[in-house]
């Protein structure tokens, strides 16, 4: 008896939770993302943010979203996340299937693989953002503070040296993973770095950012409350 009573209670809280939610609007069409403007969409994901920060997302429509992209996808933004398993990307912005483009890399970094894909998804199928996002005590980037070496994971953390070496005012011996405030500084550092390069590495993006078409920016995000912060707001 306990456990139907259980059930039953567990069966009323799930109705009552998605009656509640907000129904999510259905991905952008063609027409739809091609009136979108590169501020919009970024102040569309912060506030799906602040949705998944108050625990507060919008009903996914997921059978619905699925029918409505089988024959095509016009998603509003590439973002550049690491592989860490606690930052799923679409539930961090309140977004569902043919939103976004979702290119991830231990790292965060612009590998020439994800600068191609970032080509595609803005010059050819349209997205209007590009953000590059980090994460709080990210592990590739405490392996790049410490100098690890481990086969190809040798090379990618190479690409995080930069950054290691770019931040100043601490002391030797504070210059490794131990040290969380080093870290934090290197993650922002990297994501300021990885912007940076995306307009210097693809001239196909910096020619799209220029003309309005697109933004590049930077965030960050923050493993204890779930929140995203802007590092570099696209200029």
């Amino acid at each position: 008896m306990k456990k139907i009573v259980i059930g039953l209670l567990s069966s009323s809280l799930c109705v009552l939770s998605s009656t509640h939610a907000a129904e999510a609007p259905m991905p952008p069409t063609a027409v739809q993302q091609k009136e979108l403007t590169p501020q919009a969409v970024l102040d569309e994901l912060m506030a799906g943010n602040a949705r998944f920060t108050s625990h507060k997302p919008q009903a996914p429509n997921t059978d619905a979203r699925i029918d409505a992209t089988a024959n095509g996808q016009y998603p509003k933004a590439y973002i550049l996340s690491c592989v860490d398993s606690r930052v799923p990307v679409e539930e961090v912005f309140d977004q569902g299937i043919g939103d976004l483009f979702v290119g991830r890399v231990a790292g965060n970094i612009e590998s020439v693989e994800q600068l191609g894909s970032i080509e595609f998804a803005t010059k050819l199928a349209g997205a209007k953002l590009v953000m590059v996002l980090g994460h709080e005590a990210c592990g590739a980037v405490k392996g790049a503070c410490d100098g690890a070496k481990l086969g190809n994971l040798t090379t990618l953390l190479g690409e995080i040296e930069p950054a290691v070496k770019a931040v100043d005012g601490f002391e030797p011996e504070q210059r490794n993973s131990k040290d969380e405030k080093f870290v934090s500084a290197v993650v922002h550092k990297n994501v300021e770095l990885t912007v940076a390069d995306l307009r210097k590495r693809s001239p196909v993006l910096a020619e799209l950012e220029q003309s309005g078409a697109i933004k590049i920016v930077g965030a960050h995000y923050s493993l204890h409350d779930g929140s995203v912060t802007l590092i570099e707001p696209a200029p």
